[in-house]
């Protein structure tokens, strides 16, 4: 083990150029980038797959409970219901469970002395917790409600406000159809912009008061379009999803969905990226692998005449396969340390200064978003280890087959 051990370091240290000190250092520039190209994938594209799922349920929850329309869009007017106390009280008893807040919606155009645009107005109330939206803020703040009657304060896109130019503290004309095709206006007050970088709400949704569309729609005032809910955990969507159903409150008209059949278009591209990320990192294990091959077989051919003086001299062929396979662990140890600082200190760079942009526009992200699994880096650096040593015991059976007259000739 000694002698192999020395041997091997002999080769790989050597301070004098050589070609298998080249070839070496070769082989772990190569596993790094391998190693870092899919700890990099993995990171870019969880943290995608993350952002952009938050601001979908950001803006509308995880779970939406309201009058059963198998074929409605998620943009448009809801169905009224009847709130049911009840039936929230069993919802909240659900440990998954954290917030269940009413809303409805109501289409109306906002005019100015010079433009107009059509929106549709999410009314909420004060359990509305703004808190999901903060990161959306531009500036201003969220409405605010009274007792007494409907908030005159609204809280438009920085779409709607940049195409009217518009800012907080400004005051519109906002006009609703009435049930007898009546137009009827409201002077309100934009106090908040907000912009979650998904172009379907930038450019339809304001958010109000609730009370403000009971008045509009003449409904009773616990008249609601639904309920919006959050979970702890939104892989759980599903699960919980059923459960709610199956509550013996839940009227059989009523039904719970999860939000991603309201956005199937955008949820479907994120479950793209999965293939995506998944072809490329066992293309970089391919290459990988074979570079690492491709390499111990040069650095066997490259030291056939010291294999055949070795073995001359009494050397198994065992010990001559230690060497070459210290080599191996050489490559494949220093491959993944450098491949992982390099690809940590990249995604690190990223979140503090988030230097690679996005089209915000195309990926409803300005920049890439990072998240950093610490089992699924473990998982690379591991399965990298193992696959490569296990692949690269092949080369060295070579040595086996080598004849010690014809390797000290080898030219």
């Amino acid at each position: 083990m000694n002698t192999a051990s020395f041997i091997a370091h002999r080769i790989a240290f050597n301070r004098q150029r050589s070609f298998s000190r080249f070839i070496i250092r070769l082989s772990v520039v190569a596993t790094a980038i391998s190693v870092a190209v899919m700890i990099i994938t993995l990171a870019f594209a969880n943290g995608f797959q993350q952002k952009v799922s938050e601001k979908v349920f950001s803006f509308w929850g995880h779970i939406r409970i309201q009058e059963m329309a198998p074929y409605q869009y998620v943009v448009s007017e809801e169905v009224p219901i009847t709130a049911n106390p009840a039936l929230v009280a069993q919802i909240k008893k659900n440990p998954e469970v954290t917030t269940v807040q009413p809303f409805a919606t109501r289409y109306a155009i906002v005019k100015t002395k010079d433009d107009l645009e059509g929106v549709l107005v999410k009314g909420v109330d004060s359990t509305y917790n703004f808190s999901n939206l903060q990161s959306f803020m531009q500036r201003g703040r969220a409405p605010r409600f009274n007792d007494s009657t409907y908030s005159r304060e609204i809280m438009i896109s920085e779409y709607t406000a940049g195409q009217m130019k518009l800012d907080t503290g400004s005051r519109v004309l906002i006009y609703f159809i009435r049930p007898d095709n009546s137009l009827r206006p409201d002077r309100l007050t934009i106090t908040g912009i907000y912009k979650t970088g998904i172009e379907e709400y930038d450019k339809t949704f304001a958010i109000g008061d609730i009370k403000l569309i009971r008045r509009l729609n003449d409904w009773e005032p616990d008249q609601i379009g639904g309920y919006e809910l959050f979970l702890k955990n939104y892989k759980h969507i599903g699960a919980v999803s059923d459960q709610l159903t199956a509550l013996p409150q839940m009227p059989e008209e009523w039904d719970a969905q999860d939000i991603k059949n309201f956005a199937p278009n955008i949820f479907d591209w994120l479950n793209m990226q999965d293939v995506t990320r998944n072809l490329l990192i066992v293309i970089m294990i391919i290459v990988a692998v074979i570079n690492l091959i491709t390499c111990l077989i040069i650095l066997v051919l490259e030291r056939m005449r010291m294999i055949g003086v070795l073995k001359a001299v009494g050397a198994t062929d065992w010990t001559v396969q230690k060497i070459f396979l210290r080599h191996s662990l050489l490559i494949t140890v220093t491959g993944i340390v450098a491949g992982t600082a390099g690809a940590l200190g990249l995604l690190y760079l990223q979140v503090k200064t988030g230097f690679i942009k996005l089209d915000e526009s195309a990926y409803y992200l300005s920049q890439a978003a990072v998240k950093i699994s610490s089992w699924e880096v473990l998982a690379i650096c591991a399965g990298t280890f193992l696959v490569c040593l296990l692949v690269l015991m092949i080369p060295t059976y070579i040595v086996k087959k080598v004849q010690v007259v014809k390797a000290i000739h080898f030219r």
